[in-house]
This record gives structure tokens, sequence and C-alpha cells, in this order.
């Protein structure tokens, strides 16, 4: 058994998203908000006396055998790493298209990768307040959700392939209230590498 969760390495500079979302940006983002839910995380498993057992999605599954006072607290904090986790594999200098197998269910879905594009923006657009856009593998459909503040994708039994975090924090210094410009951006540096993964050969 593990005696903490520990960080999620990221696989590239901080300078390397550049011009799209700045090294500033990206340092805070990770080295602030990332890591500060997860001590926050860690802090509250350890005050319930928890043994590390379970992997962070497994987690999730297991909420109610920690004490109610601090449920919510831990599912809160708990989301914060996951979808952090998710959105930083999402976005890299790499930019791996999605492959042949991924590529015919999205134009399946969507018709064709423009569409989905377009679809995935105006979700993101209409998420009210903070929170994530995810394209996820929702029994056998591909799906593109809203997901509020720190709820995570494994709650609804969804397979996550990526996300676009919506939190001011990922934006606002770059693109301060331009939300459009932020998400068209992120079409950029978006990368289907850990979505490619469940739809190998």
């Amino acid at each position: 058994m593990i005696n903490i969760y520990t960080v999620n390495k990221l696989y590239y500079d901080y300078d390397s998203l550049e011009p799209y979302i700045d090294t500033h940006t990206l340092g805070l983002h990770y080295n602030k908000h990332y890591l500060s839910y997860l001590n926050k995380l860690n802090s509250l498993l350890v005050k319930n006396n928890y043994d590390f057992r379970y992997t962070l999605n497994e987690l999730v599954f297991h909420i109610n055998e920690f004490n109610e006072s601090d449920r919510e607290d831990i599912l809160f904090n708990l989301g914060g790493v996951i979808n952090h986790k998710i959105y930083f594999k999402s976005i890299s200098p790499n930019r791996e298209k999605p492959n042949k197998l991924l590529s015919a269910l999205i134009n399946n879905f969507y018709g064709d990768f423009d569409n989905f594009k377009e679809q995935f923006k105006r979700k993101s657009l209409s998420l009210k307040g903070a929170g994530y856009t995810y394209l996820v593998l929702n029994n056998s459909k591909l799906d593109i959700v809203n997901l509020k503040n720190q709820v995570n994708p494994y709650s609804y039994n969804y397979s996550p392939l990526l996300c676009i975090d919506m939190w001011e924090h990922s934006y606002y210094i770059n693109y301060e209230s331009y939300k459009e410009i932020y998400i068209n951006n992120f079409f950029e540096i978006i990368d289907f590498s850990e979505a490619n993964k469940l739809f190998s050969m």
C-alpha cells in the first residue's frame, strides 16, 4: 500500500504551451491549484486514518467509508486532483491526433472533427460558473458533458477521454473574460494520446 497519493508529473515544460497558455499560468495552475488539492486530500485522508489502499479513481466509489463530516471535502479535493490530472494530459506540445478507431467514433457521433469541435466549444461556453467540459465514453457512446466545480467523471461511471478546465485560474491571465478564444486555442494544443490508449488496435 502507498503512504500518500503522490504528485502526477507534468510531462512537458511550463513554457511548452506558449503562446496559447503562458509559463506563469501553467506554473500557477500546476504548482498552486493542482498541488493544493492533492495536499488537502492527503491531509483529510490521514485525518481519517485511511491506509491508501485504493487508486484515486477507485476512491470515488468508497467515499462512504469516511467520516460523514469529511466526505464532502474529500470528494471535492479528490475531484480537484482527478480533473487536473486529466486536463494536464489533454494538452501538450505533442498534439497527437485521434487514432483511426477514435476518429471513426468521432465521425460516427458528430459527423466530422470540425463538427465535434464546434459542439465541444458550444458546450464549454454554456457552462455556468466553474467546472470542466469533458469528452467521455458513456455506455459505448461518445458524449460531451459539463461537470460543475470539482465533480469528477467517475462519479457518473463515465470513461473520460479528455477535458478542458473552465475554472478562471486556467485562462484569466491570458484571456481575461474571453473564454471563446481560450476554448479555440485549446484545440491548438489538444492531445489525444491518452484517449487513443482506449482505442488502440
